[in-house]
C-alpha cells in the first residue's frame, strides 16, 4: 500500500507541475499580438500562396503501397523469427502449413506490387 501512496503522491505533483506551468505561462507571457506573430511559420520561411492546395493522386497512391508494404511487414516479421526458432515457435506439424499460407500471402502482395507498377504509380511525370 505504501508503493500506491508513493505513486498517486507522484502523479498529483506531475499535474501540479503541469498546471503551475500553464497557468503561469498565461499570466506572464507576452500578450502583444501582431500581424508576424499571428503569421503562420513555416520552417522559418514566409508562407506563399495558399496551404489548402489538392495533393496530385500519386502522393496518396504511393502512402497507400507503404502503408501496405508496412503492413505486410508486420506479418512477416514475427513469422520469420518463430517460425524456425529451435526452443519453440511453431510446432513442426503446422510449420509447413503456415509456411504455404505465407507464400500465398506474400505472392498476393506481389501481385498487388507488379499491379501498381503496370498502372504506372512509381513513375513521377
Amino acid at each position: 500500500m505504501d508503493a500506491f501512496h508513493a505513486i498517486l503522491l507522484y502523479v498529483v505533483v506531475l499535474i501540479g507541475f503541469a498546471a503551475t506551468n500553464l497557468i503561469l505561462t498565461h499570466l506572464l507571457g507576452p500578450k502583444k499580438k501582431t500581424a508576424v506573430k499571428q503569421m503562420p511559420y513555416e520552417s522559418g520561411m514566409d508562407p506563399v500562396g495558399d496551404a489548402r492546395q489538392p495533393f496530385d493522386v500519386k502522393f496518396y497512391l504511393v502512402a497507400i503501397l507503404f502503408l501496405v508494404f508496412d503492413v505486410e511487414l508486420l506479418y512477416l516479421y514475427p513469422w520469420a523469427v518463430s517460425a524456425y526458432a529451435p526452443d519453440g515457435g511453431l510446432p513442426p506439424e503446422i510449420r509447413s502449413t503456415v509456411f504455404g499460407v505465407m507464400l500465398v500471402f506474400m505472392s498476393t502482395l506481389a501481385i498487388a506490387y507488379v499491379y501498381a507498377w503496370r498502372k504506372g504509380v512509381f513513375k513521377w511525370r
